[in-house]
C-alpha cells in the first residue's frame, strides 16, 4: 500500500514539476521503474530515477526515428 501512495505522489510531482516535452517518457518510466525498485529490494526512488531517464531517452529514440522517416529521400 506504502509504495502505491509513493508511486501517486511521485506521479503528481513529476506532472506538475515537468514541462510536456520534457517529460515525455519520463513519467511513464517512473512509475513502472518505481514499483520494480520496490519488488527488487526497496529500491524504489532509484528505480523511478532510472526509469524516468531510459524512459526519456526510449521516448526521444522514438522521436528521432521518427523524424527520420519523414524526410524526403536525397537528390
Amino acid at each position: 500500500m506504502r509504495a502505491i501512495v509513493l508511486c501517486g505522489v511521485l506521479t503528481t510531482l513529476l506532472m506538475v514539476g515537468a514541462e510536456g516535452a520534457q517529460a515525455k517518457g519520463c513519467i511513464k518510466g517512473a512509475i513502472v521503474g518505481g514499483i520494480a525498485g520496490h519488488y527488487a529490494g526497496r529500491h524504489g526512488w532509484a528505480g523511478a530515477a532510472a526509469g524516468c531517464v531510459i524512459g526519456r531517452h526510449e521516448a526521444n529514440r522514438r522521436e528521432r526515428e521518427r523524424q527520420n522517416s519523414q524526410e524526403p529521400p536525397a537528390r
